[in-house]
């Protein structure tokens, strides 16, 4: 539980995330919250890793003193990887969707190899979808709308170049992009919800804001 009602602690097995809004500078609500989670970790004997990462995204960046847990330097960097996503201190989406692209393609080589080993084109599919589709598709939601589109063309690529080795149609990033949309607005408990209904033919949203 946050300290602070402007911050966000986001916490995940052994990983924790500490967000915080920095309005005219003041950093005072942020600091303190750093500080508070050093001093429970040490009062319940909990070891923190204090070799920490810490991303500024404030487009005019100033000279600030280091933040310090337990006496040590949090190192400030340009790109952290949050829950396998890369997010950059510009909230650009290139380095990862490199990455990303990096590991489908990996993944190219094992599919031509079960494909000369004579593996039928059902298995193929099971096999680019549980792989390659899987690590395209990743917390999806989050980046693709995002993206560049020199980006959305490179990852059509390995779509197209996984396509030609199954010899079955598979679908475009775009189309899986707003499949998995809709299914996360369709959710009550998506705060976006109440602004999507059914059309009639039930295939779509309407939106005052948006038609998907």
């Amino acid at each position: 539980m946050a300290r602070h009602d402007s911050n966000t602690i986001i916490k995940l097995a052994d990983d924790t995330t500490v967000v915080g809004p920095i309005t005219d500078n003041d950093e005072t609500a942020y600091r303190e919250e750093v500080r508070d989670l050093a001093m429970r970790c040490q009062d319940n004997s909990l070891f923190l890793n204090v070799i920490n990462t810490i991303v500024d995204y404030r487009k005019r960046r100033t000279e600030h003193a280091p933040i310090l847990i337990e006496g040590a330097v949090v190192e400030q960097v340009e790109s952290f990887k949050l829950l396998g996503v890369h997010i950059t201190n510009k909230l650009t989406w290139s380095k990862h969707t490199k990455t990303v692209m990096k590991m489908a393609r990996q993944n190219l080589f094992p599919l031509r190899r079960l494909k000369r080993f004579g593996m039928g084109p059902q298995i193929l599919s099971r096999f680019y979808s549980c792989t390659i589709e899987s690590i395209l598709t990743g917390y999806i939601t989050a980046w693709y709308g995002s993206c560049s589109a020199s980006d959305r063309k490179a990852l059509l690529r390995v779509v197209c170049t996984a396509q030609c080795t199954t010899g079955a149609k598979r679908p475009p990033i775009q189309e899986l992009y707003t499949r998995k949309c809709q299914r996360k607005a369709s959710h009550s408990s998506h705060p976006g919800h109440r602004l999507f209904s059914l059309l009639p033919h039930g295939k779509r949203y309407r939106s005052g804001l948006l038609n998907i």
